[in-house]
């Protein structure tokens, strides 16, 4: 098993919240983490329509990593679409 596979293991495997967060903290950098979660901010605004220059204005951030999010969700199978749906649908 490769290690990104085992590392897909581990969060699926962990149910706990609070141990969740310290694994992600544990793992990832201070900034890491800061960009993981404006990225999935990003991908939010961006699935309730908020317009890329809105999102690059308040974030100030490049329109190039907002266009990514907006391929991510245009993808049919989209893992970040459904969840996102299931939360604002």
């Amino acid at each position: 098993m490769d290690n990104l596979s085992e590392l897909v293991e581990i969060f699926a495997a962990e149910t706990d919240k609070a141990n969740m967060r310290k694994l992600l903290e544990e793992l990832l950098t201070p900034a890491e983490r800061e960009d993981i979660a404006k990225r999935w901010y990003l991908l939010k605004e961006l699935y309730k329509g908020t317009t890329q220059r809105k999102i690059a204005h308040d974030m100030e951030i490049s329109l190039c990593k907002i266009t990514r999010g907006s391929r991510i969700l245009k993808q049919d199978d989209s893992a970040f679409r459904k969840i996102l749906s299931q939360m604002y649908d």
